[in-house]
């Protein structure tokens, strides 16, 4: 044999849906019937594809998984009637494991994050993730019981070792197995959830891996969204020496078809067992190399967005997806003319359209002039629903029958505005939009009942000055296209303030938000404690209480609404603290 072996290969980074075996599978049917066209000799899909990511606790329900398994078997044979057989899928499915020894926590039978080989109308290979995670979002461990085979699939003269996505994050396991196996390319399917900076961290490991796996390594990605996880594409083929041969764009469906030259099979198929104990699970479908063709698909790298364009167009994608996924067309917020119902109202227009998107302006006797003015001219810009509906009558209503006075009258006002949102969401149809951001919800400044209702949380996962910066982002965005910005001057330059008694401002309850988010970082996403904190040079006052603050707010973010995750440590199950807790930081000296 005179020349190496060539294999176009198919990477389809698509969106799938939680539960839709159905719709799920036309998807595949659709992207293969694509990938066949463009002449590919290989397609993949990624992680547990055939079901979404994640199932949750769907995963221990034992009628869906047999439903999971039945629907790979007919993907199997609608490919092959679609005369898609010839080429072989890789597509993620939730298994169980059959024939795997019942261990302590694990019995025989349990579910597992699994792949499958599709090809001549027949499951030619199955294989589970072998290393779980169990960290931050991630509880495989709860649900699933790895895989302990490296499975090797002969394509055209060339063996593809198989992965699951955690396979790569962690040392050890398929990685250095595959290079044990010889295999000429590594392919890892993934549903990795988005993370601020995490598309660097994404290339440096696939570079790492691949020369660790001493081959041509292809990751896979998801993209869309799922309940608060957003999944960012940026797919990546990289070579055995680490130089990136394609890179797909990022929060876009596509189809990656790349031309490799790949180091030709063994006479003899690998077997045994390999490295972390893997039994090599070696299948041929196709032992001949291909006649050497003209590559036309010689891999591209699509352009990288700045880091404020890529955690908006997140926020932008997890909203998008839950009200499509959802079945919602339309949401309300309440817009009082501040910087966080601006940012909430513009995500919203670009996520589902400015004639989805309902705004109300609420205004009471404390509500300024120029707030109400603002969201007017907010929702002049951007075209979406305005109305107003004055909550003084209302007010004056609750306070003939009750004795209000201080935060419980201020907060009354806000339970008032919930009231009147949640009203009309029940009388049209819309879902509530909760403008809360991550400072905010850090140290309990939101009113339950009140700003905090609502279906989801557009910026909840964003810090305050995060904030500014994107509403900045997004005006600078418009003025470089040509168009209005969206958000008024006003809104981003003025004191925040939630107008419930006069002259207020955030700063009266809040140290200034610069300093505020900095210790909020450390504590909330690094968790280092008071002394770590105070070291570091801030005030240990106002580290002390804002400490305080945060780990009594605990009790109103269980009772907060979804909302998008753009950071390695977002509210809800990335932290997980008891709401009943006297564990309280000190500093060194404190008396005990």
């Amino acid at each position: 044999m005179g020349f190496v072996p060539q294999l176009r290969l198919a990477l389809n980074q698509i969106d799938s849906t939680v539960g839709d075996l159905e719709g799920n599978a036309e998807a595949v049917l659709r992207w293969t019937r694509h990938s066949a066209g463009q002449g590919a000799h290989l397609v993949a899909f990624p992680e547990m594809m055939l079901t979404g990511y994640p199932v949750e606790d769907l995963a221990l329900r034992g009628s869906f998984v047999d439903a999971s398994r039945a629907a790979l078997r007919t993907l199997a044979r609608r490919l092959a009637d679609e005369d898609l057989g010839d080429v072989p899928v890789v597509v993620g499915y939730l298994d169980r494991a059959e024939h795997v020894r019942a261990t302590l926590g694990s019995p025989a039978g349990a579910p597992q994050n699994a792949a499958a080989v599709l090809h001549g109308g027949e499951v030619v290979l199955t294989f589970a993730k072998h290393h779980l995670p169990n960290y931050g979002v991630f509880d495989e461990f709860r649900y699933f019981v790895p895989g302990r085979s490296l499975p090797v699939v002969r394509v055209h003269g060339v063996d593809v070792a198989l992965a699951i996505c955690e396979d790569l994050w962690q040392s050890g396991g398929r990685v250095p197995a595959a290079r044990d196996a010889g295999a000429g390319l590594l392919l890892s399917v993934n549903a990795s959830p988005y993370e601020r900076d995490k598309d660097d961290t994404r290339l440096d490991l696939v570079r790492r891996r691949a020369q660790e796996a001493g081959c041509t390594t292809a990751y896979l990605a998801m993209t869309g969204g799922q309940d608060e996880l957003v999944f960012d594409g940026d797919s990546i083929v990289v070579g055995a020496d680490g130089e990136v041969v394609a890179r797909a764009p990022q929060f876009e469906e596509c189809c990656v078809v790349v031309d490799l030259e790949l180091p030709a099979a063994a006479a003899e198929p690998p077997s045994g067992t390999v490295d972390d104990g893997l039994t090599v699970e070696h299948v041929v479908l196709s032992g001949d190399p291909l006649p050497p063709y003209e590559p036309e698909a010689a891999g591209t790298e699509a352009p990288r967005m700045e880091d404020d364009e890529e955690i908006y167009t997140a926020l932008v994608v997890g909203l998008r997806a839950y009200a499509a996924k959802n079945g919602f067309r339309s949401v309300v917020l309440g817009l009082s003319g501040g910087i966080d119902s601006a940012l909430c109202a513009v995500i919203a227009c670009d996520a589902l359209g400015p004639g989805n998107v309902n705004a109300v302006s609420m205004p009471s006797r404390y509500s300024s002039q120029h707030s109400k003015d603002d969201a007017a001219e907010l929702a002049r810009r951007t075209g979406l629903s305005f109305r107003t509906v004055p909550i003084g009558p209302m007010f004056d209503a609750f306070m003939k029958n009750l004795e209000l006075t201080g935060v419980a009258e201020e907060n009354l006002q806000s339970r008032l505005r919930g009231v009147t949102l949640m009203g009309i969401s029940n009388q049209e149809g819309h879902i509530v939009l909760a403008p809360g951001n991550k400072s905010e919800l850090a140290c309990g400044y939101s009113t339950l009942y009140g700003d905090s209702v609502g279906a989801y949380g557009p910026i909840k996962d964003v810090y305050k000055t995060n904030v500014f910066r994107l509403a900045k982002w997004r005006n600078r965005a418009a003025a470089e296209r040509g168009e209005t910005p969206p958000i008024p001057e006003n809104s981003i330059a003025k004191p925040p303030s939630a107008e419930l008694r006069p002259g207020q401002v955030d700063t009266d309850s809040l140290p200034d938000y610069d300093v505020l988010d900095r210790i909020l970082k450390l504590y909330v996403d690094g968790d280092v404690g008071l002394e770590g904190i105070v070291a570091r040079g801030f005030d240990p006052e106002v580290v002390g209480r804002v400490l305080r603050m945060t780990d009594a707010a605990e009790y109103k973010r269980r009772q907060y609404p979804p909302g998008t995750k753009i950071s390695a440590k977002g509210f809800g199950k990335d932290r997980r603290l008891p709401i009943t807790n006297r564990w309280r930081e000190k500093a060194d000296g404190d008396a005990d």
